[in-house]
């Protein structure tokens, strides 16, 4: 048997409804408690959430009304339960690879090797999976300073930070081959069967699952849209001669979503773009409204489509005309202090060791 430190578990809270039964008093000794799970007897779902880790189940202990929520405790930490995490995954399924990346489906439990089956012939049926694997490989420092722990700090990138320290940087990285996956995708090379709508052309984009969405969960859904033309790194280089552009592919975005999973109103959708973006070709990230907001859609990192086609909407175009655009503000965002820009940009600028 595996020890405690060896396993993903579950944490389960159970609510009654009324006073509990006078056997057990109103409190339960550890036994009493645990020996209720047991008997639990299900009615129906009411809720799923956190991209389906969290459930919130109606039903009957004896009789009586009783809610169970279970949640999927935190992965284990110790030195020897990660040495074996990898290997003790089953049932791997790759759901797609392009470049660097590739992402699967997996079992976390190694001790269990199927379910009891609801089939006539009482086969066991296979255990669903319950981890959403993504792999790096090859990876690269900026890989491990995005997903490593780290403080934050909030910056203020003004027009004249951004053309002389900001943008040079943009153009090293999109030169260094980091968007190769994406050109992949653009020019037909990978996940072509994962599109699931495009309009070719300069104005053309295309939309598609992101690796992290499991595919099932609409609650977390999670699609992006790409654009073909090269010319528009971030928000920065938005102006207001892309208002009807952004407009159009607002709405084809909506459009082609809830057409692919009809369950979805368009009232229901979330569109926003990042910046800092983690890669430099512009592209809009499409989320369900129920999805529990983390640091992607937070303040300091997400912005909204809606509000950035508002705010080139009332621009004072006096002097640049349609010129005018995002490259004219200044924009507040949050850094990681391992990240390039911090090291080298806006911790100097604080310092006073750069302007």
């Amino acid at each position: 048997m595996r020890g405690e430190d060896d396993w993903i578990g579950t944490e389960i809270i159970l609510e009654f409804w009324g006073t509990r039964t006078s056997e057990m008093g109103s409190s339960p000794t550890a036994a009493e408690a645990e020996a209720l799970i047991p008997r639990f007897k299900l009615e129906k779902l009411l809720n799923q959430d956190q991209g389906g880790r969290r459930i919130s189940l109606l039903g009957t202990i004896d009789s009586r009304p009783a809610l169970l929520l279970a949640e999927r405790a935190a992965f284990p930490s110790t030195a020897a339960s990660l040495t074996n995490f990898s290997t003790s995954l089953k049932h791997i399924t790759n759901l797609g690879a392009n470049d660097v990346y590739s992402w699967f489906l997996a079992n976390s439990d190694p001790c269990r090797a199927s379910t009891p089956s609801d089939a006539d012939n009482g086969a066991p049926s296979p255990l669903p999976p319950d981890l959403k694997l993504n792999l790096i490989y090859p990876c690269g420092p900026r890989h491990v300073a995005k997903y490593s722990a780290q403080g934050v700090r909030v910056v203020t990138e003004t027009p004249g930070v951004y053309e002389r320290h900001v943008r040079p940087r943009m153009e090293t990285a999109r030169e260094a081959g980091k968007l190769d996956w994406i050109w992949n995708i653009i020019e037909g090379r990978a996940e072509q069967e994962d599109v699931f709508y495009r309009e070719r052309g300069e104005e053309g984009f295309l939309v598609i699952p992101d690796l992290n969405w499991d595919r099932k969960t609409l609650t977390s859904l999670h699609v992006l849209a790409i654009v073909e033309r090269g010319d528009i790194w971030s928000l920065r280089d938005l102006s207001r001669k892309h208002l009807n552009w952004l407009r159009h592919m607002r709405q084809k975005i909506v459009d082609a979503t809830v057409k692919l999973y009809p369950e979805i109103e368009s009232d229901q959708l979330k569109l926003y773009v990042h910046y800092q973006p983690t890669y430099y070709h512009f592209h809009v990230h499409v989320v369900h409204a129920c999805l529990e907001a983390g640091t992607t859609q937070a303040v300091g990192k997400a912005f909204g489509l809606d509000n950035v086609i508002s705010q080139l909407d009332n621009m004072n175009a006096t002097n640049k005309g349609d010129g005018a655009g995002m490259a004219d503000v200044d924009i507040t965002y949050n850094l990681g202090e391992q990240s390039e820009l911090w090291q080298e940009v806006f911790l100097p600028i604080k310092e006073g060791r750069l302007e």
